[in-house]
């Protein structure tokens, strides 16, 4: 008996169950890519920007800094003006 559809009877069928395997596992590795990168992101903090109020973080730092006692005026001055450049 000679089957003219190939192996089973499936003909050219075969070759698109590699392909889908193919875009599944990219499609896999783009989201675990999407996931790190994310991960990374938040958890870099991003110091140099300000927080969504319009204030800088670092400010906040030396302010408080300031309130507790920490560092006198002059002190508080001068780094204020450095991280206001």
């Amino acid at each position: 008996m000679y089957h003219s559809g190939g192996m089973y009877g499936l003909g050219s069928t075969m070759w698109g169950i590699p392909i889908v395997g193919f875009l599944v596992m990219l499609a896999i590795f783009a989201v675990v890519v999407w996931v790190i990168v994310s991960i990374a992101r938040s958890a870099g903090g991003h110091r140099d920007t300000p927080t969504p109020s319009g204030r800088d973080p670092a400010l906040d730092v030396l302010r408080e800094r300031y309130a507790r006692g920490e560092i006198d005026s002059q002190t508080y001055e001068r780094m204020r003006h450095e991280l206001e450049r």
